[in-house]
């Protein structure tokens, strides 16, 4: 029997290692797992070196929303290191304007003292609206608190500062797997198949009844792409 691959799990914006958890599970007998901290750095750049530092040689590499931002990082600058992609709910385009001005208020807002955490009235436009109530919207708010303000604020700086990824699109050549949300708000399908025409020999996967996270909205349907992700030859 081979040897398990090394798997590297980059989170999301207030995501901690829960959000991988059901992967972690369901793939343990054919990857060893490792969540990356994305909490603790304000750019990218920096993001994506703890992250490489803490990895074994080689890896395939799985991502989330902002996530994605730090895989592209890595792909920069290690491009070898890396012998498999997954990209789910992200987006290889820099902020609009208008994203990026919301994003200024949320830091504004903290540092007016109000870090609130993911609200019940932010929960729509991350999960499916099946998901808002229940488990799903509770660990999304937990996972929040535990990252807390000066996380956010850290992680904030660093996708404000992000640069557009569109041009490392062209130049993967690793299996590549694209996932997205069929209710996704936040990096919607447009995003993915945008991704999925420059990636050469992608494959791409459109979830119902998901919206931002699918890992955690769809456990087990996400467990069995990455599974034949990460066996595919």
């Amino acid at each position: 029997m081979s040897e398990p691959a090394s798997l590297l799990l980059l989170p999301g914006l207030l995501c901690t290692t829960r959000l991988w958890q059901a992967q972690i599970d369901a793939l343990g007998h054919i990857a060893q797992p490792q969540v990356a901290d994305l909490t603790r750095d304000d750019t990218i750049g920096a993001m994506a070196e703890r992250a490489l530092a803490a990895a074994p040689d080689r890896f395939a590499l799985a991502a989330l929303s902002m996530g994605g931002y730090v895989a592209f990082e890595i792909l920069r600058r290690a491009p070898g290191r890396v012998t498999r992609l997954a990209l789910i709910a992200t987006s290889a385009r820099p902020d609009s304007p208008e994203r990026a001005q919301q994003r200024r208020r949320g830091i504004a807002a903290i540092g007016r003292g109000r870090f609130v955490g993911v609200t019940a009235q932010l929960l729509p436009s991350l999960v499916h609206a099946d998901h808002v109530d229940g488990p799903i919207g509770a660990i999304v708010q937990s996972m929040a608190r535990e990252v807390g303000a000066d996380g956010y604020l850290r992680q904030q700086a660093a996708i404000l500062g992000r640069p557009d990824s569109g041009p490392v699109l062209a130049r993967i050549d690793v299996p590549t797997l694209i996932v997205v949300g069929e209710d996704d708000r936040l990096t919607p399908p447009a995003e993915a198949e945008a991704m999925h025409a420059r990636i050469a020999g992608s494959v791409l996967h459109r979830l119902e009844t998901c919206g931002h996270l699918p890992p955690l909205e769809q456990p087990a349907r996400t467990s069995a792409l990455m599974r034949d992700w990460l066996r595919a030859g």
